[in-house]
Protein backbone atom coordinates (compact mmCIF):
# COMPACT_ATOMS: atom_id res chain seq x y z
CA UNK A 1 0.00 0.00 0.00
CA UNK A 2 1.56 3.43 -1.36
CA UNK A 3 2.09 5.71 1.32
CA UNK A 4 -0.50 8.94 2.17
CA UNK A 5 2.42 11.93 0.90
CA UNK A 6 0.85 15.27 1.92
CA UNK A 7 2.96 18.62 1.35
CA UNK A 8 4.34 20.01 3.77
CA UNK A 9 4.99 16.97 5.93
CA UNK A 10 8.44 16.80 7.23
CA UNK A 11 10.43 13.46 6.66
CA UNK A 12 13.67 11.83 8.17
CA UNK A 13 15.52 10.37 5.39
CA UNK A 14 17.57 6.31 6.30
CA UNK A 15 20.58 8.08 5.04
CA UNK A 16 22.40 11.73 5.84
CA UNK A 17 22.46 14.26 2.87
CA UNK A 18 25.92 15.19 2.70
CA UNK A 19 25.90 18.23 4.52
CA UNK A 20 24.69 16.37 7.18
CA UNK A 21 20.69 16.55 7.53
CA UNK A 22 18.78 13.97 7.90
CA UNK A 23 15.34 16.16 7.66
CA UNK A 24 13.60 17.00 4.39
CA UNK A 25 10.01 18.71 3.80
CA UNK A 26 8.23 17.70 0.82
CA UNK A 27 7.66 20.24 -1.65
CA UNK A 28 6.50 18.77 -5.03
CA UNK A 29 3.78 15.92 -5.20
CA UNK A 30 3.43 13.62 -8.36
CA UNK A 31 5.21 10.63 -10.38
CA UNK A 32 8.13 12.22 -8.98
CA UNK A 33 8.23 13.68 -4.99
CA UNK A 34 10.55 16.98 -4.49
CA UNK A 35 11.93 17.41 -1.53
CA UNK A 36 14.33 20.47 0.23
CA UNK A 37 16.65 19.80 2.98
CA UNK A 38 15.99 21.42 6.06
CA UNK A 39 19.76 21.56 6.95
CA UNK A 40 21.13 23.41 3.71
CA UNK A 41 18.00 23.76 1.46
CA UNK A 42 18.87 21.76 -1.65
CA UNK A 43 16.04 20.59 -3.85
CA UNK A 44 15.91 17.15 -4.95
CA UNK A 45 13.55 14.94 -6.88
CA UNK A 46 12.98 11.05 -6.65
CA UNK A 47 11.00 8.83 -8.26
CA UNK A 48 7.99 8.01 -5.82
CA UNK A 49 9.24 4.46 -5.33
CA UNK A 50 12.58 5.41 -4.09
CA UNK A 51 11.30 8.10 -1.71
CA UNK A 52 9.16 5.39 -0.26
CA UNK A 53 12.23 3.17 0.19
CA UNK A 54 14.30 5.75 2.04
CA UNK A 55 11.56 7.64 4.03
CA UNK A 56 12.20 6.16 8.08
CA UNK A 57 9.95 8.36 9.96
CA UNK A 58 7.45 11.21 9.38
CA UNK A 59 8.56 14.28 11.64
CA UNK A 60 5.78 16.30 11.21
CA UNK A 61 2.65 15.91 8.77
CA UNK A 62 1.52 18.36 6.12
CA UNK A 63 -2.41 19.75 5.85
CA UNK A 64 -4.46 17.67 3.81
CA UNK A 65 -5.35 18.42 0.81
CA UNK A 66 -8.61 20.05 0.28
CA UNK A 67 -11.60 18.38 -0.86
CA UNK A 68 -12.60 19.51 -4.37
CA UNK A 69 -15.34 21.60 -5.30
CA UNK A 70 -18.58 19.41 -6.77
CA UNK A 71 -18.75 19.19 -10.38
CA UNK A 72 -21.92 19.51 -11.95
CA UNK A 73 -22.45 16.75 -14.64
CA UNK A 74 -25.15 18.70 -16.99
CA UNK A 75 -25.38 21.74 -18.26
CA UNK A 76 -28.01 23.54 -20.45
CA UNK A 77 -27.02 24.77 -24.15
CA UNK A 78 -29.58 27.40 -23.87
CA UNK A 79 -29.60 30.51 -26.55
Amino acid sequence: MPLEIRLGDVVRLRKPHPCGGFEWTVVRLGADIGIRCLGCGRRVLLPRRDFERRVKAFVRRGEPAPNPPPTTTSRSHEP
